[in-house]
């Protein structure tokens, strides 16, 4: 008799956290508000964090941005040395006081926040490409600019591709804290629930398991994207051996 109540009282908990005024709806509005607070945050981040990297790298390199490298260093210092959500309420209540969307605001915050990390990743992606490759370009009669643009970017791009992706992961979850200023976030959606249930337990087992779903997700098409890489970094190479053996046989009968 106890386990019939038990089992009834969960059932009515279940029910009054998704179906009771279309309650689930809740949830996938927010993961829809958390989806394009990270998209928009992780493009600002590679975009931004790719120009910074770049900026660091010439200064290693020839020596020229002195001042610009200087200031990437202290951008990227300060960012990463304080917490996101100190970052979200200076965002949020002072510098975009004035911007009524909190999405708009997120995905800002979350950008410039990613971008000192993402900085950090293609300088590293940048300065595993072979240094010969900068002066094959320089070489055929391409300026700096173009060597990085068509050559040195592209490769290290692709060297990075894993933990750009880490990184968005990353965000998916980071954007967790939105809720604070009042964002609603999935992660801000159980606060809400609870508040008309009193109950905690399967909004937070359903937000969870909605988190976790995304991040499956991203994963697999992570680890596609690095097989079909792989594919064609080996495809390349069996093309170039061919290639050889055949010039080979060709120089032999010649």
């Amino acid at each position: 008799m106890e386990l019939l109540l038990n089992a009834k009282t969960l059932a009515d908990r279940l029910r009054s956290a998704f179906l009771v005024d279309d309650r689930w709806k809740l949830y996938f509005e927010g993961l829809k508000n958390t989806l394009e607070m990270s998209l928009f945050a992780v493009l600002i981040g590679v975009v931004l964090g790719f120009l910074i990297a770049t900026v660091v790298y010439t200064h290693k390199k020839t020596g020229r941005l002195k001042i610009l490298s200087a200031i990437c260093h202290v951008y990227t210092t300060v960012i990463r040395g304080t917490p996101v959500v100190l970052q979200l309420f200076i965002m949020y209540f002072i510098i975009l006081a004035t911007v009524k969307n909190g999405i708009v605001v997120g995905s800002v915050t979350f950008g410039l926040n990613s971008a000192a990390y993402v900085a950090e990743v293609a300088r590293a992606g940048l300065e595993s490409v072979d240094p010969g490759q900068m002066e094959a370009g320089r070489s055929l009669g391409l300026s700096y600019t173009k060597t990085m643009v068509k050559i040195i970017l592209p490769q290290a791009f692709r060297n990075i591709i894993p933990a750009l992706f880490n990184e968005f992961i990353a965000l998916v979850k980071e954007t967790s804290v939105a809720g604070y200023v009042g964002i609603v976030d999935l992660g801000k959606i159980p606060g809400l629930i609870q508040s008309r249930t009193f109950d905690y337990l399967f909004p937070l087992l359903f937000a969870s398991a909605l988190y976790l779903i995304v991040v499956c997700i991203l994963t697999l098409i992570e680890r596609f994207i690095e097989k079909q890489l792989s594919k064609s970094d080996r495809g390349n190479a069996t093309k170039f051996i061919k290639g050889g053996r055949k010039k080979c046989k060709k120089s032999k009968t010649a």
